[in-house]
């Protein structure tokens, strides 16, 4: 990861007055294919750290899909190549979300992502 999106997660972190946790580039998100049509809002959320994954689930659209293959497992190192956009975002910890569209941006906490 560049130091440019580093210091972009951490001036992120910053504004939003909360803690910096890193998702490392050999570790895994879960991306839906659909971030790669151009649908908007991109939308991500954050479960705890388990194993090798980041907690991190990405997806494009209003709705997120129940389907058992709706994400795929993708590194972060090729999340640049999957959604763009997202990268700024993965430095926020657990228990947060963000919403990016045309000219608007959200991120807020959310403890209920902590509960799974």
């Amino acid at each position: 990861m560049s130091e440019d999106v580093r210091d972009s997660q951490l001036r992120l972190c910053e504004e939003h007055g909360t803690s910096f946790v890193e998702a490392p580039s050999d570790m895994k998100v879960g991306v839906a294919l659909n971030v790669r049509t151009g649908l908007m809002p991109i939308n991500g959320l954050r479960h705890p750290i388990q194993g090798d994954t980041t907690g991190w689930y990405i997806w494009a659209g209003g709705e997120l899909s129940a389907a058992p293959d709706f994400f795929q497992p993708v590194h972060v190192a090729h999340l640049a190549e999957w959604c763009p956009l997202a990268l700024k975002f993965l430095g926020l910890p657990p228990g947060w979300r963000f919403l990016v569209a045309d000219g608007h941006e959200d991120v807020w906490e959310d403890p209920a992502l902590l509960d799974t």
